[in-house]
C-alpha cells in the first residue's frame, strides 16, 4: 500500500506519524530541561508545554512538505496538506481556549 512514493495514503500516514513522534521527542526534551533546572513552567498560561510541543510537532510536517514538493510528488503533498489542516483544526479546538 505505501510502496508508491507518490500516493495519498503515504502522505496521510507520514503526516500522522511524524508529528506523533515529534511530540514525544519535544515533550521528553522539555521534561529533561525542566528536571535539569533550565526551564521553569511557572508563570505561563495553562497547558503551555503541551501547546508548544504540539504546534512544533505539527510544524515538522513542513520539512516533509518541502521534500515531497521539490520532487513533484503531488499526491503525497496532498495527503500531507490534508493531515496538516486536520491537525491544526484539532489544535485550535483543543488549545484555542488557552490562547485567546
Amino acid at each position: 500500500m505505501l510502496k508508491e512514493k507518490n500516493s495519498l495514503p503515504l502522505g496521510i500516514t507520514l503526516g500522522i506519524i511524524v508529528p506523533a513522534v515529534g511530540f514525544g521527542i519535544f515533550y521528553g526534551m522539555y521534561e529533561l530541561m525542566e528536571s535539569a533546572g533550565w526551564v521553569n513552567s511557572s508563570g505561563f498560561r495553562p497547558m503551555f508545554r503541551e501547546r508548544t510541543c504540539a504546534i512544533l510537532a505539527i510544524a515538522l510536517n513542513a520539512v516533509l512538505l518541502n521534500f515531497y514538493q521539490k520532487r513533484y510528488l503531488q499526491n503525497t503533498v496532498r495527503g500531507l496538506v490534508i493531515t496538516i489542516t486536520l491537525l491544526v483544526v484539532a489544535w485550535l479546538i483543543v488549545f484555542g481556549k488557552y490562547v485567546f
